[in-house]
């Protein structure tokens, strides 16, 4: 019976010793990671005054180098704003971004902060209206929630972009899922 106690309490504490790697362990997809994420875009500064909060859709891909903390991603984006007046008037923002990483310590939930610099193309549903490329950059910060197999993160980053004469700002927050 003794021994029997001695495997019980070996197993329990090897169980306790193993669950901070297994938690971690299951963060860790890989070193290069590919995802989706949706959701709300929330005009902020001028844009906000003609346009209401409207859409955000992404599609990621990522690099992790395993044993460093930062990483890097490159985002491809799509966020649509509807018009505050009564016409059917939509801002829309294509962008490509190439983004640094930064994950912070920790166990399971992780957060992280993200920024970097990109292309947009900036246009709206006015026929006839002139469409501009334009450069910009973003910035923010989110969480990673480890799943089995994958893992999801919720993020919102702020975007500026430089546009003939003045600028258009943007804070899309997201949710997504990367595997």
């Amino acid at each position: 019976m003794r021994k029997l106690g001695i495997a019980a309490a070996a197993v329990i504490a090897s169980s306790v010793l193993m669950a901070p790697v297994a938690v971690s362990g299951q963060s860790v997809l890989g070193p290069i990671q590919v995802g989706v994420a949706a959701g709300a875009a929330i005009p902020v500064s001028d844009l906000s005054n003609n346009f209401n909060t409207g859409f955000n859709v992404m599609g990621t891909a990522g690099i992790s180098p395993v044993g460093l903390p930062v990483g890097f991603r490159g985002d491809v984006a799509y966020s649509q704003f509807g018009s505050k007046g009564a016409t059917n008037i939509k801002a829309k923002f294509a962008s490509v971004t190439g983004n640094a990483v930064l994950s912070m310590a920790g166990v399971g939930i992780t957060p992280y902060a993200i920024g970097g610099i990109g292309w947009y193309h900036v246009s709206s549903s006015v026929t006839g209206s002139a469409a501009s490329n334009d450069f910009g950059f973003n910035i923010g910060g989110g969480v990673n929630i480890p799943l089995s197999g994958f893992k999801t993160f919720v993020e919102a980053r702020y975007n500026r972009v430089s546009e003939n004469g003045g600028s258009a700002s943007f804070v899309p927050i997201t949710f997504g899922v990367m595997f």
